[in-house]
């Protein structure tokens, strides 16, 4: 049996060189104010895999996406355990573009703040008056740069955008950038609106794309997770306050407020962030978790 090692271990994630494709597999790992914590979450990495392929399925006609398979059959014998069931997915080989593509659908988390000074959120001009957590007008989108494991993203706004992706390819970064823009709505508008639908608000989330062979824009790495995106409870939800939440922030929010704990979490913070993840997954799909 052949051997693999990942290629390239993130926050989260390890991807191992399958020839053609690619293998992602998500650990349960989870990181919070770009450190990774000393506990892991049980069965994190599986929610993150089958959140992901039911939202690629679900925007597989507003736009290709990288994934092939997240059944272990269709990978090398070395994944076909239980180490990697439920939490890997083979994909397509991109050229990821180096954007973090951002969508806020409603005003909180560093977009809160920016506004509160500056009336602005990544160079975008906002109405006056919006209260804390509100839904905005219209979806906006606030890239920012990627950066090295330990490192802070930056917000950007769309011009810098553009000159970020023309450095990288001069003759269509315009192109590519008007591209992952209007994609990057385009997917989160479509997928609020079902999520609304399911009792979940999706305040917030983000987007990685890569570049294919023949240099077409496809979606990849993630998508809509708990990880990746703020998942707000419909029941309950009043703008001019911070919202109760299923995704990390829950443990963002112990984190600042027990500044000491050296990034380890008590059990019942892992429990408890753990069930908000599962109960999501649940109110997404329709479905429980596959174990």
């Amino acid at each position: 049996m052949k051997e693999f090692t990942p290629i390239k271990e993130g926050k989260v994630r390890e991807i191992y060189d399958n020839g053609d494709s690619l293998i992602m597999v998500a650990t349960d790992r989870i990181s919070a104010f770009d450190h990774i914590l000393k506990n892991k979450i049980t069965n994190k990495g599986r929610i993150l895999t089958q959140m992901s392929r039911f939202w690629f399925d679900f925007t597989k006609d507003i736009m290709p996406n990288h994934m092939l398979s997240v059944d272990v059959k269709d990978m090398p014998e070395f994944f076909r355990n239980e180490q990697f069931r439920g939490r890997s997915m083979m994909c397509r080989k991109l050229e990821m573009l180096p954007i973090e593509c951002i969508v806020r659908g409603y005003i909180t988390g560093s977009g809160w703040a920016s506004y509160q000074e500056t009336g602005l959120v990544c160079g975008i001009q906002l109405p006056a008056g919006l209260k804390e957590s509100q839904q905005l007008p219209e979806p906006i989108f606030t890239p920012s740069t990627k950066a090295d494991l330990g490192d802070h993203d930056e917000n950007i706004d769309f011009d810098r955008c553009v000159k970020v992706l023309e450095k990288q390819y001069p003759e269509r970064g315009r192109e590519y950038a008007e591209t992952i823009r209007d994609c990057t709505i385009a997917l989160y508008k479509k997928c609020a609106d079902y999520a609304r639908e399911h009792g979940i608000i999706i305040a917030d989330t983000k987007f990685e794309f890569g570049l294919d062979e023949e240099g077409n824009v496809v979606l990849g790495d993630e998508m809509l997770t708990p990880d990746s995106s703020r998942f707000w409870p419909v029941e309950g939800y009043e703008a001019g306050k911070s919202q109760p939440s299923y995704d990390k922030q829950f443990v963002r929010d112990w984190l600042k407020a027990n500044p000491d704990s050296d990034y380890l979490l008590p059990e019942d913070v892992i429990e408890k962030t753990i069930a908000k993840y599962e109960e999501a997954f649940e109110m997404l799909t329709g479905k429980p978790l596959e174990v």
